[in-house]
């Protein structure tokens, strides 16, 4: 299968490019390269443009069957700070995006959600039943095109889902591409660099909440186990009809932030010194999926524990920080 993919030289999507790839599939790339790197789409058929360059747009999609939609807009701080930026290319951009792929007649489209359309949840594990009360305006552009996404499938026969995943991490185990964001707000990166000597404290954001050690739980998943996920999506989709038009992607185990620091310290060898915070607003104690939807329906598992994703992400810095050192 042709698959087009938006945004395929950021974190996730260059995952689920080589993913792809791997089982057989042609992929082209399309991204504007403001927060992706051109490294990552390096050998791989390349276009570079936004999702909202309609002219661009049209052309890439009259010869590919699928796409899978990663461009987006991704810091919940600034989508409170700037939620025009985030309505805009997420909601506005995506919406024209996805009417030029109904005018190109696309078979199949798997779009990069999230859990932040969940919010606070009611209880854990998160089923794809719980209501959805975005608390930030990422979240409510992600829930606003999941609804958008379902419409337009409904009405054009466009097969479809929905893939909200939980904390992505981790790097490819090749090295070959992995996580480089700008700024850094990942936890696990950050308390990698506190560990290399690149920052000098990492900042909890409370330390009261009601869990075993007083940190806040998450569901961590390997960006790996994220990219196989999308594939068998897409392989669904080709086979038969979704009924579900959105899926968690998650452990179902969750891991708190003092777990990521201890794992830090036993693959690095060293010590991360902290700086406790205030509670930052809307922060939800608990955060972790209930996978079974996605085991049932996609036959899929995440197969990457917490030590492993530290570990390929602690390999990936590395890599990164031998490759900038002088020679």
């Amino acid at each position: 299968m042709r698959v087009l993919v938006t945004g395929g030289a950021g974190y996730i999507g260059s995952h689920a490019v080589l993913a792809l790839e791997d089982r057989g599939h042609e992929v082209v790339i399309l991204d504007n390269l403001i927060t992706g790197h051109r490294r990552f789409a390096a050998g791989h058929n390349f276009v570079k443009g936004d999702i909202g360059d309609l002219e661009k747009t049209r052309a890439v999609l009259q010869n590919v069957d699928a796409v899978m939609h990663f461009a987006a807009h991704a810091y919940v701080g600034e989508s409170y700070a700037n939620p025009r930026k985030y309505f805009e290319n997420n909601i506005a951009k995506s919406i024209a995006f996805l009417g030029a792929a109904i005018d190109a007649n696309l078979k199949y489209f798997v779009f990069s959600s999230t859990c932040s359309v969940y919010g606070v949840p009611s209880s854990t594990p998160i089923t794809e039943r719980m209501p959805k009360c975005p608390l930030n305006p990422y979240g409510q552009s992600k829930s606003m095109f999941e609804e958008v996404l379902k419409e337009y499938g409904r009405a054009h026969g466009l097969k479809h889902v929905s893939l909200r995943y939980f904390n992505a991490a981790g790097a490819d185990s090749k090295l070959r591409v992995g996580e480089l964001h700008d700024p850094e707000t990942h936890l696990i990166p950050s308390a990698l660099a506190v560990a290399a000597g690149l920052r000098k404290h990492l900042e909890i954001f409370g330390s009261d909440y009601p869990t075993p050690d007083g940190t806040c739980l998450r569901d961590y998943i390997h960006v790996s186990d994220l990219a196989d996920a999308h594939v068998k999506a897409l392989d669904l989709l080709a086979s038969e009809a979704i009924q579900e038009p959105a899926v968690n992607l998650g452990t179902g185990v969750g891991y708190s932030v003092l777990d990521v620091i201890a794992a830090v310290e036993r693959a690095t060898g060293k010590r991360v010194t902290t700086l406790v915070r205030p509670r930052r607003p809307g922060d939800s104690p608990r955060l972790i999926a209930d996978p079974t939807l996605a085991g049932r329906l996609l036959g899929w598992t995440a197969k990457w524990g917490l030590q492993e994703m530290v570990s390929t992400a602690w390999a990936w810095m590395q890599k990164e920080m031998s490759s900038a050192a002088p020679a």
